[in-house]
């Protein structure tokens, strides 16, 4: 499929500001997918061009956390091989099933999330007692989530961040980068199959993730300096117009 220079530097655009905010409260997908569609992408082939492109930015955002300490790789190891077999798995999963009902189910969710974000007590960047063993049960939650982010999307990055802090005691700027790197590696599970499949633009991939390194750097950094203070917020905001894209734009 062929693009217009001028459409690849706005999509450029588009992939910076979605890195951007996808480093710090993810939700990046509610502005590149649209911007994909507009391209004239048809779905399967803009969500296949999305996750292609928002492998880069999460990449980004990951390896920034990580280098500011705010990861560890080793324990999430098995986690990730996990949320990637789950992302495949759902990937392979959705071409068989009806998912209509996760269109009322998810909004209901996100919703929740958004509440609790804003109204729960103590939620700030220090780590408190975890309800959960993370050895045991982050890679449970990881495989979940990579599941249902292969077969439906939208909102996997509040799951993971909401899991983290309420499960697993992290604070939340260590929330995000853990989540950061579970959703970097369901992408990569997702892409396995789309990409062979050839639902993926690569003109318009690979103009996004230029804009999605810088978005997703800045995004990182920005979340690591302001942190629960600009995190919970942001959070909040992107569950809620998330929720209501998925009630109202169906």
């Amino acid at each position: 499929m062929e693009l217009e220079l001028t459409v690849l530097v706005a999509l450029g655009a588009v992939g910076m500001l979605a890195g951007f905010v996808d480093a710090i409260a993810g939700g990046g997908g509610l502005i590149a997918v649209p911007a994909l569609l507009s391209a004239g992408l048809p779905p399967v082939v803009a969500f296949g061009t999305n996750k292609m492109q928002s492998v880069i930015g999460t990449g980004m955002a990951a390896f920034t956390y990580w280098r500011g300490g705010f990861v560890s790789l080793r324990a999430l190891a098995l986690p990730a091989v996990l949320t990637f077999l789950g992302a495949y798995l759902g990937a392979v999963v959705v071409r068989s099933i009806d998912t209509s009902i996760l269109s009322y189910a998810v909004p209901a969710a996100l919703i929740l999330i958004a509440v609790y974000f804003a109204f729960a007590p103590r939620l700030s960047d220090t780590d408190r007692r975890a309800r959960l063993a993370f050895p045991v049960f982050v890679p449970a939650m990881g495989f979940a989530i990579g599941f249902y982010d292969g077969i439906f999307g939208p909102g996997t990055g509040s799951f993971l961040t909401m899991g983290f802090v309420i499960l697993f005691g992290l604070g939340l700027t260590k929330a995000a980068g853990n989540t950061k790197v579970l959703n970097l590696v369901s992408n990569l599970g997702a892409l396995t199959l789309f990409v062979p499949s050839g639902d993926v633009v690569w003109s318009a991939a690979i103009a996004m993730a230029i804009g999605q390194l810088v978005g997703g750097y800045l995004g990182a950094r920005t979340g690591i300096r302001f942190g629960a203070r600009l995190i919970r917020p942001l959070v909040v905001i992107a569950s809620i117009i998330l929720a209501l894209r998925l009630l109202v734009f169906r």
